[in-house]
């Protein structure tokens, strides 16, 4: 069973997928078929990643641009993550939206359409977060947007000077500068 939950971006969809428990832990099917018929897409997984990260590091905002860009199926299977997202898609009633969301259940699955910049920061040492991709990675087609650089309405509840990231990250433009779909 699984249940679908709409987010303050258009098409950005927060899935929980049951989770089996005895005395002996618990199991769940991380993915399956049916993720993509609750969402109502006709999406082929073809790419899967995972990141390990430390206490407040930061990876994102990173989109890859068209015709190379990318749908996500995004899972922390352990740790804790404030995942955040901003619309770029020019036609969305959401455009411009950012919207953050706190992720910690291996049972919660964010789905994240084309179009979107999505980032998160680890809230805790040793995160896994893991993500499917509908499109393989194309280095000459990633982008993204520095969040600090941009008028986003995101409560990071942490100093800033705190913050670990790549140089690529912190030299990303700010959101008017960024690509629009």
């Amino acid at each position: 069973m699984i249940k679908k939950q709409e987010l303050d971006i258009d098409k950005v969809y927060l899935l929980n997928i049951k989770t089996f428990n005895d005395k002996r832990g618990s199991f769940l099917e991380t993915y399956t078929d049916n993720i993509n018929k609750v969402l109502g897409i006709n999406v082929d997984w073809i790419q899967e990643n995972e990141s390990l990260s430390h206490k407040n590091v930061f990876r994102g905002l990173h989109f890859q641009k068209q015709p190379y860009s990318q749908s996500k199926l995004i899972r922390v299977s352990n740790g804790k993550i404030l995942d955040i997202l901003v619309d770029l898609r020019k036609k969305s009633k959401t455009f411009k939206k950012s919207i953050s969301i706190i992720l910690e259940s291996r049972s919660d699955v964010l789905y994240v359409p084309k179009g979107i910049a999505h980032g998160f920061l680890s809230l805790e040492n040793n995160t896994i977060v893991n993500y499917k991709c509908d499109n393989l990675y194309y280095p000459k087609s990633e982008s993204g947007l520095n969040p600090f650089k941009s008028n986003l309405d995101i409560n990071w509840n942490i100093n800033e000077k705190t913050l670990i990231m790549s140089k690529k990250d912190k030299n990303l433009p700010h959101l008017n500068e960024s690509y629009s779909f």
